[in-house]
């Protein structure tokens, strides 16, 4: 793909997420090309219809996720340092639009041919991330990778749930939760 092409994808997907967030997985798609600063003939060209806009945000939103999983590992010195960052990188104000725009939507409707492939590897280097966590004796044995996605699927995919005061600061909260999954926190 040639990087201008690139470029526009990723504006529209994001413009996509925005657009999506403010007026549901229904909105105008002349308003997403509007929002990405593109014509309605780029749009259209690139996704012919809403399935595949909503197939290519699915696959953006996972590859984006792998690869902040991936600059955790490689910037923080050891399992858990690299679960905390990326858990707060997730938990970031704003950055759940997109999660949040396709949360509404049919799975079935998100996945496109890259989605299952890029999950699968990035659940499995997180699950290798959290029980490696476990093993350095940093994180708490009876926590699991599946209870940690459940919770950053909160956070991240259904913020409309949380009380409002949670929802304004998702990352200070998810860091009280990790708090209480360090190894030293009391269980019962």
């Amino acid at each position: 793909m040639r990087a201008d092409a690139r470029r526009n994808l990723g504006k529209i997907v994001e413009a996509a997420a925005a657009v999506m967030a403010e007026r549901g997985p229904a909105a105008p798609m002349e308003l997403i090309a509007r929002r990405a600063g593109v014509g309605v003939g780029t749009l259209y060209r690139r996704f012919p219809d809403r399935a595949a806009l909503l197939a290519a945000m699915g696959e953006h939103y996972v590859h984006s996720l792998a690869e902040a999983l991936d600059r955790a590992v490689e910037e923080e010195p050891d399992a858990w340092s690299a679960l905390r960052a990326f858990v707060l990188w997730v938990g970031d104000t704003g950055r759940g639009v997109l999660a949040a725009a396709l949360a509404g939507v049919p799975e079935e409707e998100t996945v496109g041919p890259g989605f299952v492939e890029i999950r699968r590897r990035w659940l499995e280097r997180f699950t290798g991330l959290v029980e490696q966590a476990q093993a350095d004796g940093r994180m708490r044995a009876d926590v699991g990778a599946e209870d940690v996605v459940a919770l950053l699927n909160l956070f991240a995919c259904h913020p409309d749930s949380l009380p409002p005061r949670v929802a304004a600061r998702p990352a200070w909260f998810l860091g009280l939760m990790l708090d209480g999954m360090g190894a030293g926190a009391a269980q019962g």
